[in-house]
């Protein structure tokens, strides 16, 4: 438990940070997991889908939520499940 008056404001203020985190990241995996979905039943909005995932992520990884070169990785491979599902 914080003693000081700053340390308690740091501990509140860690708090309501990990909650926007948590918020930003279930945002964030909901929208690739639709995206996922979209592609693999070949749904008819799922080029919008995956725009939207790729937006998401694109803005996850500019705050720091998830590394440069795991939204990349994301990004690609969602790329590349929608390849395959046009042909």
């Amino acid at each position: 438990m914080a003693n000081t008056k700053s340390a308690r404001k740091r501990a509140e203020k860690s708090e309501a940070q990990r909650q926007k985190n948590r918020a930003a990241r279930s945002r964030m995996r909901t929208a690739v997991r639709k995206a996922r979905v979209a592609v693999e039943s070949g749904a008819a909005d799922a080029a919008a889908q995956v725009a939207e995932a790729v937006s998401v992520v694109d803005s996850s990884a500019s705050k720091g939520l998830v590394h440069k070169n795991a939204a990349a990785r994301t990004k690609s491979r969602l790329a590349a499940a929608q390849k395959r599902s046009a042909k």
